[in-house]
């Protein structure tokens, strides 16, 4: 193919512009030259920095949700770069680049604005504002991503996952604390599946720097590095990073590394220097991978304690049978219904964690979850034919990039195909761990998509391909650049505001949080030394609620330590307003109507129940708080009838299992209360001494069966020790306390106390 003429020699122009230049068709035809990428040398350091700082920051105290902070790191970063990059455009520039994969977040895009007028404004404008940043930068990376900058963008991408993975592997070997944890080790994510998924997605990466290091030194920092990652990985015991960690080690790395071995430096090693990256690499992993955790929450998750036994562990559990994938089957399941019943535009963008509970199993209540877990499922669910259309679409054209470089010939073919062959396998994982995990909505993950994306992007226009998805002109004037610049300091303006507000909402109702959980534990909240903390938490609260009325992810569980003190006038209002922004959610709704049958309002308690049982008449909580309602109202035949059908039924929770034995016991169906009580001690074993308690009264008081009611006694004290034994000795009447040999209180008179 011939090589068009330059206007200035070649060592006169940036070596990333000739590379551009040289670009020709991969297949028949011609088709005008396209604009070489702008900016390389500034726009993508900064790209490299913020795929470093996003995985390798966290946030040190709770008051901050760590996804925050890496949101704000992506989208400054993002935006910044785009402020630099309309600043350094020349104004005879006569074009930059547009490619067809931008109309896929910006179709998206435009989704999530319409349905902020139909559907959840809230959920709409978050989902908005994330295709938003990621189409910005999928559009930058393709007019500043050259073949010359991609080794120091895979830099960035491999450091952040270093850094990241020292961290989880401190968690994981020293119980280090510096950032807050859930499911342990989570590195600065809070959550281990978030970590290892993005882990995952960036060893090809790290294969691509390992293959083209040329010192020895190099090559055995880049090895050492990733076996780091590699142990990380085994470390979380995440079966979808797991999966997707076996099939580029086992499989796609190493067919990667042999099929385009003339082209990467390790060809040329020595002898010796092949045996030393490889002992670096194997012997690190296998080195690491035997030290014992010293993390006592992953001790007690019994899966091993070390990271190879625990990657190997958590591999063979992998079965349609495990309990965890089987909760995310009913998730699934109830997104399909989504998908059914809005085929054209979804419940909108954002809003299926708003909708889910309408369409769950009759008798499901899994109202905690926020996703799907299932990036497909969920974005089919909230953007009906648009979803279909960007699925169908992203797919067609990994797909059609897969094969162009497969079969890739020339000189400018070949040479890109490794590079190519590295982008794919990086999505190639995203797409694995996409099928149980939302890593699409996480900071960090979503941007590593982004860029990937617009490397390949980038890869196409270099490469002049024609077709659909080619890469074509995007006219450009040089006022154009400075009203960009304009929009992109508004964008920074609202970024920062933004970010402010959620700080200030997140501090304060994440503080409030602690506040409760501190008073909890101190085992008397009643106590009046508490009133001035319960005081700041209810401030806090208000505060934060008025910044951001939709955040229902924590603000729950202030109510929930409020309702267990007795203060229902509290927990109530709270409850309340998570059901403004989420009115179908049956947990909150019967948490409602408790609250009010508890302050004497019957008819707005029997009201909330009502809305309640519209959505899942057979949830165990519906079917408990109508249980407690119809008992509180006089309906005391019905009420029992209904306990005894959920105890037959086994459709029960721990207040419809404790009212039935009260009913049971008041009525002198024997059998059906130590049935009811049964269940609710193997349900909830912590509260078997209690259960042994209320059971010696009930044979003490109702059947006058000493013998039975001395039996569970015993057993009540045997399952205590200390001080809560002696809280619990003081409850037993004098005339078994002696036969106990313990010191004992008057005898109860109430069968209702049971």
């Amino acid at each position: 193919m011939g090589r068009r003429r330059k206007s200035a020699p070649a060592a006169a122009q940036p070596r990333d512009a000739v590379v551009a230049a040289d670009s020709r068709m991969a297949g028949a035809g011609a088709a005008p030259a396209l604009p070489p990428e702008a900016g390389s040398r500034t726009i993508v350091p900064v790209l490299a920095l913020m795929m470093f700082l996003a995985p390798a920051l966290g946030v040190p105290r709770e008051e901050m949700l760590q996804d925050t902070l890496k949101s704000i790191i992506v989208a400054a970063a993002t935006l910044g770069a785009a402020l630099l990059f309309f600043s350094r455009i020349a104004p005879e520039r006569p074009a930059l680049r547009w490619h067809a994969v931008l109309w896929l977040p910006l179709l998206l895009l435009a989704h999530a604005l319409g349905s902020m007028a139909w559907s959840h404004t809230y959920l709409a404008a978050v989902e908005a504002i994330r295709w938003f940043v990621f189409g910005v930068l999928l559009w930058l990376g393709l007019n500043t991503l050259s073949r010359g900058s991609l080794p120091l963008l895979a830099a960035g991408i491999h450091a952040g996952a270093v850094v990241a993975s020292l961290w989880a592997a401190l968690q994981f070997w020293v119980d280090l604390r510096l950032f807050p944890q859930g499911p342990h080790p989570a590195s600065t994510f809070v959550n281990r599946n978030f970590f290892a998924e993005f882990a995952a997605c960036t060893l090809p990466f790290a294969a691509v720097l390992l293959a083209r290091a040329r010192s020895s030194a190099g090559a055995v920092v880049v090895a050492a590095s990733s076996a780091l990652v590699i142990v990380a990985i085994l470390m979380t015991g995440t079966r979808a990073a797991l999966a997707a960690l076996w099939l580029q080690l086992l499989v796609l790395l190493p067919w990667l590394a042999w099929r385009y071995r003339r082209q990467f430096a390790f060809a040329g090693w020595s002898r010796g220097m092949q045996a030393l990256v490889v002992a670096t690499l194997v012997g690190g992993v296998l080195a690491m991978g035997v030290i014992p955790t010293g993390n006592p929450k992953i001790v007690e998750e019994q899966r091993g304690s070390t990271a190879l036994e625990r990657g190997f562990k958590r591999t063979a559990s992998i079965s349609p049978s495990d309990p965890s994938l089987g909760l995310r089957q009913v998730m699934w399941r109830a997104t399909l219904r989504v998908i059914a019943a809005n085929p054209l535009a979804g419940v909108g963008a954002g809003a299926w964690e708003n909708q889910i509970p309408l369409y769950q199993e009759e008798g499901a209540q899994l109202e905690t979850d926020y996703y799907a877990h299932n990036e497909y499922l969920q974005l089919l669910a909230e953007y009906g034919l648009a979803g279909w259309l960007v699925l169908l679409a992203l797919a067609a054209w990994l797909l059609a990039s897969a094969w162009r470089t497969l079969k890739a010939a020339g000189a400018e073919t070949q040479a890109e195909a490794p590079w190519r062959a590295i982008l794919l396998c990086s999505l190639l994982a995203l797409l694995i761990v996409s099928n149980v995990g939302f890593p699409w909505r996480m900071a960090t993950t979503g941007a590593l998509f982004a860029i990937c994306l617009a490397a390949l992007a980038a890869s196409d226009a270099r490469l002049g391909l024609a077709g659909g998805w080619a890469t074509s002109r995007l006219p450009w004037r040089g006022g154009w650049s400075r009203a960009a610049a304009a929009a992109v300091v508004a964008a920074l303006g609202l970024t920062a505001y933004i970010t402010w507000q959620a700080a200030e909402a997140e501090h304060k109702i994440v503080r409030a949080t602690r506040l409760a959980l501190s008073i909890s534990a101190s085992g008397n909240p009643g106590d009046p030394r508490w009133n001035p903390a319960k005081g700041e938490m209810l401030q806090l609260l208000r505060e934060g609620i008025a910044i951001n009325p939709h955040y229902r992810k924590i603000t729950p569980m202030v109510a929930d330590e409020l309702a267990r003190w007795g203060d229902w006038k509290n927990a109530t209002w709270i409850w309340e307003s998570v059901l403004t922004s989420r009115p179908n959610v049956v947990a909150i709704l019967t948490n409602v109507a408790r609250g009010h049958s508890n302050m004497g309002d019957g008819p707005r308690a029997m009201a909330y129940l009502e809305r309640a049982k519209a959505i899942q008449p057979r949830a165990p909580a519906v079917r408990s708080l109508e249980v407690i309602l119809l008992a509180r109202g006089g309906q005391t035949e019905r009420a029992l009838e209904l306990g005894r059908t959920a105890i037959r039924d086994r459709l029960y929770d721990y207040d419809m299992a404790n009212a039935t034995f009260v009913l049971a016991w008041r009525a002198g169906d024997w059998d059906l209360a130590r049935e009811a009580m049964r269940l609710r001690m193997v349900g909830w074993p912590a509260t078997r001494a209690e259960g042994y308690l209320q059971l010696a009264t009930m044979y003490d008081q109702g059947l006058r069966d000493e013998e039975q009611a001395l039996s569970a006694y015993r057993q009540a004290l045997a399952l205590t020790t200390g001080a809560e034994r002696d809280a619990l000795a003081a409850r037993i009447p004098a005339a078994y306390a002696g036969k106990l040999g313990i010191a004992g209180r008057a005898p109860q008179t109430s069968a209702s106390k049971g």
